[in-house]
């Protein structure tokens, strides 16, 4: 089943800052709150349509994450709290984009990364593990992991510019069948890390760290 990437921008103590937090929600935090409730159950009325019984609602898996755990025994419980989880990252980030869509991202990308290694791009700029990192390590409690997906990852701005600068730097002694995506990775990178530093050198107010990706399918 093909699987498509996205992602968006975000302060990540501000994602961070939801969970557990029920009941002491400041004003633009409720209001952002409000609207991901409101995605929650648009998210599980498409499930319910499909027939999907995950064990767990996404609206019930998100205020258990706004309570502060994440503990049921459904059956696909972990996919509805990523599922969660993502809707509190999207009512704190910029609007989503799209990297692309494929088959196997797993697959790919850690195929990719060794070519990358071979080349002598360094550990720390490797995408795979990024990609498939999962939630902030912050969050005071553990968040099931669901094996089928969606998934959650995350690349550090400060990163962004470094990374594509290495991928440019070996792009020409790459397979030419991984070119194309790797160009994708470069521009995505570039893009956003132009982004971060006009934005932390100009805006007082600015304070995104992370580049956070959605993975689902």
């Amino acid at each position: 089943m093909s699987r498509i990437i996205t992602y968006s921008t975000a302060d990540r103590a501000d994602v961070v800052a939801f969970l557990g937090a029920a009941g002491r929600l400041t004003p633009d935090q409720r209001r952002r709150l409000d609207r991901a409730h409101e995605k929650a159950r648009q998210r599980q009325a498409d499930l319910d349509h499909q027939e999907l019984d995950w064990g767990l609602s996404i609206p019930e898996a998100l205020d258990q994450l706004l309570a502060g755990h994440a503990d049921s025994e459904g059956s696909y419980a972990a996919g509805a709290y990523y599922a969660a989880l993502q809707l509190i990252i999207d009512r704190n980030a910029s609007d989503p984009s799209e990297l692309g869509v494929y088959s196997r991202p797993g697959t790919f990308f850690s195929g990719l990364d060794e070519e990358l290694r071979k080349l002598g791009v360094s550990e720390e700029l490797l995408f795979h593990d990024h990609l498939f990192s999962g939630p902030p390590p912050e969050i005071p409690f553990r968040i099931p992991h669901p094996v089928d997906g969606p998934h959650i990852g995350m690349f550090p701005l400060a990163q962004a510019g470094p990374a594509a600068a290495a991928y440019r730097a070996v792009l020409d002694r790459l397979d030419q069948g991984l070119r194309y995506d790797v160009m994708e990775l470069i521009k995505m990178f570039e893009s956003e890390s132009e982004h971060w530093e006009y934005a932390t050198e100009h805006l007082d107010w600015y304070s995104q760290d992370t580049i956070f990706f959605s993975i689902v399918g």
